[in-house]
């Protein structure tokens, strides 16, 4: 690891002067390479994590999205820009953006190809290096990637990966990094948390949820069905922004419910490498008997299953059925816990302010959604403590509007990816302000008494002037 910062530190001298125009030429023509050899990187994910090709699409898809975004927007990002000085005429004030030198990285297994590139590229683009520790069951889908990315210009020692386990790899990397941005559980994010504070470096981090959806009596039911499969089974459940706590109104539950149970019944699951189905395996046993572990639990304390519930070996060794269970109560872990699988727990609710207080009712403040007219929607999510709130959508229209910021309120993480803060945030922000004519206090011959009157007089008139912030 420290040799791999020696070598990321000497390329990032180089590469922090080099002109952004010529870094987001590099970026440009990686995004072309990625939906070139989009195949290639589909079987390699499906390979690792063993999602559907699907879900897999979805990480490519991410990647060009990013790349092209922070190619075309990182001007305007990094841009220095001008500030109100102290004082009018004589004091002018600029903001510029310096990069931090080397950024470690920490991504989990989930999404082996976006949250490792993706939060790369706006690093990159700011003019950093990057140290990069990928989950131990997933490095080479990143690798591949990262290979495409050299292939369009990227330096060779810019990026660099290191292999390993997370307590040994990851302190070390906290331990040499200029910043650090991580992706995982709370409990390991609070450790990152700890160890920055030490070196008293700057961190981002996304970590858990236990995301709700609320459907309103007013929601389009087939179109929310819809929704509710690609929130709840997207990648298996293994997803941060998935939702595992579905909220239905009273008024529409008889209704909406038996139509879910039987979409849910129809979602198709295999292994192939190729478009046939929606739902594919979990990334480890460890996984699989976390989700059957959650499910079981809630069984033996009243919960009742109203679909799926099964280990699906005859299909593929890691396989889960998707699975929806009602009578669900706090003495459950799955109540409280991410399960971070293809289960979700349906509750009802009779008013929007029951249907808020219960969504809010949790740690965590990743990502929810609301069902229902656009205004009465729009209005309840504005009252839900959650970095992310998408109406009449599961997650994908916050996750994808690249130009605003994602991330968590409470321990569902700090800082954010996309938009402005997710470059700006790779950078120190410095102020440069130039003086001229007369400097900052009493000019010569004045006294402190005569000078705090004259400024008196002037604060009053500045309150009047239509350009001072």
């Amino acid at each position: 690891v420290e040799q791999a910062f020696v070598r990321a530190r000497k390329a990032a001298t180089e590469w922090s002067s080099t002109p952004l125009r010529h870094r987001t030429r590099i970026m440009m023509r990686a995004h072309d390479l990625v939906l070139e050899h989009q195949k290639t990187l589909l079987d390699v994910i499906q390979h690792e994590t063993g999602k559907s090709r699907a879900s897999a699409f979805d990480e490519v898809a991410d990647v060009a999205l990013t790349a092209r975004y922070y190619a075309r927007s990182a001007s305007r990002h990094l841009s220095p820009k001008p500030r109100s000085g102290a004082l009018p005429f004589v004091t002018k004030t600029r903001e510029r953006y310096v990069p931090r030198g080397v950024v470690g990285m920490i991504t989990p297994w989930n999404y082996p190809l976006t949250l490792p590139i993706s939060d790369a590229i706006p690093a990159l683009l700011a003019g950093n290096a990057i140290v990069l520790k990928p989950d131990a069951a997933t490095p080479l889908s990143m690798l591949c990637a990262l290979e495409l990315f050299i292939h369009a210009g990227l330096p060779q020692d810019l990026f660099q990966v290191v292999l390993g386990d997370g307590p040994t790899i990851g302190t070390a990397i906290i331990n040499h990094a200029d910043f650090v941005m991580f992706t995982g559980s709370t409990a390991t994010g609070k450790e990152v948390a700890r160890q920055c504070g030490q070196r008293m470096i700057g961190f981002s981090a996304e970590l858990g949820g236990k995301n709700p959806m609320i459907v309103l009596d007013d929601a389009p039911v087939e179109r929310t069905i819809e929704g509710a499969l690609n929130a709840s089974f997207s990648n298996a459940g293994q997803l941060c922004m998935a939702i595992e706590r579905l909220y239905v109104h009273e008024g529409i539950y008889q209704e909406f419910v038996p139509k879910f149970l039987e979409a849910v019944g129809k979602l198709r699951l295999g292994t192939a490498l190729d478009f046939s189905y929606e739902i594919g395996s979990l990334i480890s046993q460890d996984q699989l008997s976390k989700v059957m572990g959650h499910v079981e639990d809630a069984k033996n304390k009243g919960a009742r299953v109203l679909v799926g519930g099964e280990h699906r070996p005859d299909i593929g060794p890691l396989v889960f059925e998707p699975t929806v269970l009602d009578n669900v109560d706090s003495t459950m872990e799955l109540c409280r816990s991410e399960t971070f699988g293809p289960v979700v727990a349906l509750y009802r609710f009779s008013s929007d302010e029951e249907a808020m207080a219960l969504a809010n009712d949790t740690r965590y403040g990743l990502n929810a959604s609301v069902w229902g007219s656009t205004k009465r929607a729009t209005a309840l999510a504005e009252r839900i403590e959650a970095g992310s709130v998408n109406v009449n959508e599961g997650f994908a229209a916050s996750w994808a509007s690249t130009d605003a910021p994602m991330g968590g309120f409470k321990e569902s993480g700090i800082g954010r990816r996309h938009g402005r803060e997710g470059i700006i945030k790779y950078t120190n922000v410095q102020t440069i302000a130039t003086q001229r004519l007369l400097n900052v206090g009493p000019p010569g011959g004045m006294s402190a008494e005569a000078f705090s009157a004259t400024m008196t007089k002037g604060l009053r008139l500045m309150k009047y002037l239509p350009w001072r912030d």
